[in-house]
Order: structure tokens, then C-alpha cells, then sequence
């Protein structure tokens, strides 16, 4: 038999059985993801892929990968997107494809024509079971990035301390991506507050190695840009000897054993500069 009289066979198939097969297809899939989703909205979505799939096959043919099947691409992408978001597996969202096969297998394969027929259409299934895995897996990575930036801003805040004053508590390791974050957010922040001073504790930074070192000296020289003087704070004895061992050098950057000095000699230096202001003005 050839390739299209299969193709012809299938489109009657698929035709004349469809809302048997698009009902055996819900059923099988709601079992699969265990009730998450609405029979309702599940025979909405598997109903315009199925009838994608069958004006595609009917306009083009049975090869996946023709601008045919456009339209079934598309939905699949937006079906796999769909149940990314939601929380489903790859597994499940694959098994929205693949449980068409199981459907259509017991009602064709009976006959040497029927089962002919079907093969065609489950290496179809097979290409198209494959995309909703990639198209599931960009998503993943979108959402995962996602969320990784989101947290990386909520572990790099910036708070008001006192007039002039704003403080950069930093938790956990130090690298490239969080000190552009840092940069960014104290930068904005002592534009939005007009600050003149930022403390940046380290307390809850576990190491400070020559890495660390140089990422803090690029937040200061930036904030020093912007006209504010940093003071580092939360040198504790361990982070000094690792410091003084390694050679590293904060250059004229002062720095503090804990929070409450450095606000201190923050507000010191504040007040000293309103002085030597006043001080100017009656000269």
C-alpha cells in the first residue's frame, strides 16, 4: 500500500472516529495528570491540536517538519509553555502527545492496512511529542533565570539607615553577577535618598578572599563616582586574618568591626562636614 493511501485511510479515520478518539485521548490524559486540569479545558486544548493535526496531515501530508504543520507547532509550543508554568513534568506534558498513540493503536492496528497506517502517524506523534520536551525545557530555563534574578534581588537590598545614610547588608558569596546588582541598586538608591554615606556589611559573607576583595572595591569606587563615601563594615577577626594573610588591600576605604560603628562613624563624619560648612559660610 502506499504512502497515500495510508495518508487517505488515516484521514478517515481520524475523521469519522473523532470525537471517539478526542474523548479516549481526554480521558487518557486526565488520568495521566491525575485531575490538575478540567476535563473541559483539557478537551478544548486536545481539540483544536487534533483538529490542527488532521487539516495538516489533509493540506500536506504526514512529514512533521513542513510549514504545514505550522498551526500544531504553534500549539504545542503554547501547550508545553502552558504546563511548564503550571508545574507539570516533562513527562506529563509529553504524554499529552504520546497518549493519542495508545488511543488510536487498539482501534487501527487490527488489520496489515490499519497498522501501516497508524505507524506513519505514531512516528508523527513522535516528532511532535519531542518538540513539546524542547519547548517545555526553554520554558523551564525562562522561568528558572527568572526566579534566580528575582532572588538575587531580594538578597541584595539597600535600606535608608539615617538622613544621608544608606547600608548594603550582604549574605552569602560575592560574585560577578550580585556585585553588578549591588552596584546598580546602591548607585540608584543613593541618587533616590541623595545620600552621602553607604555602609556595606559584610557580616553575613562567610569568606573574603582576593575575589570578594575586588568585586567590594568596584562597588565603593563606583559609589565614590556618585560623590558618597563607603565605609565597609562587619570585619569580623576571621575575615581580618584572611585579609591580612592573603595581602589584600582596602587602600583608604575605612573599615568597621561591626554595623553600629561604622553608622556611627558615618554620622560623625556628617556631622563634621555640616561644621566645616558653616564654618565656610561665616568666612
Amino acid at each position: 500500500m502506499t504512502a497515500e493511501v495510508n495518508t487517505q485511510l488515516l484521514v478517515e479515520t481520524l475523521t469519522t472516529r473523532r470525537d471517539e478518539f478526542l474523548a479516549q485521548w481526554t480521558r487518557a490524559v486526565s488520568e495521566d495528570l491525575q485531575g490538575r486540569l478540567s476535563l473541559a479545558e483539557l478537551g478544548r486544548e486536545l481539540g483544536e491540536l487534533y483538529e490542527a493535526v488532521l487539516q495538516a496531515i489533509v493540506s500536506g501530508g504526514l512529514e512533521g517538519r513542513g510549514e504545514h504543520f505550522g498551526e500544531t507547532r504553534s500549539l504545542l509550543i503554547e501547550l508545553s509553555r502552558n504546563r511548564a508554568r503550571q508545574g507539570f513534568t516533562s513527562t506529563e506534558t509529553a504524554r499529552s502527545v504520546f497518549a493519542l498513540k495508545e488511543v488510536l493503536e487498539s482501534s487501527m492496528a487490527g488489520d496489515e492496512q490499519g497498522a501501516r497506517a497508524y505507524l506513519q502517524f505514531a512516528r508523527l506523534l513522535d516528532d511532535l511529542g519531542l518538540l513539546t520536551t524542547e519547548a517545555y525545557i526553554r520554558t523551564r530555563e525562562e522561568i528558572i533565570s527568572s526566579q534566580a534574578e528575582q532572588l538575587l534581588e531580594l538578597s541584595t537590598p539597600v535600606v535608608k539607615l539615617w538622613d544621608s545614610v544608606v547600608g548594603v547588608p550582604l549574605v552569602g558569596t560575592l560574585d560577578s553577577a550580585r556585585t553588578q546588582v549591588v552596584m546598580e541598586k546602591l548607585l540608584q538608591t543613593l541618587v533616590d535618598t541623595n545620600s552621602t554615606h553607604a555602609i556595606i556589611d559584610i557580616t553575613g559573607v562567610p569568606t573574603v578572599d582576593t575575589q570578594v576583595a575586588q568585586h567590594l572595591l568596584k562597588t565603593v569606587v563606583a559609589a565614590r563616582m556618585m560623590g558618597a563615601q563607603c565605609i565597609v563594615s562587619g570585619i569580623r577577626p576571621q575575615i581580618a586574618q584572611t585579609i591580612v594573610a592573603l595581602g589584600i588591600e582596602f587602600g583608604d576605604i575605612p573599615t568597621n568591626a561591626s554595623l553600629s560603628d561604622a553608622l556611627r562613624q558615618a554620622l560623625q563624619e556628617i556631622a563634621q562636614d555640616a561644621k566645616d560648612d558653616v564654618r565656610g559660610g561665616l568666612l
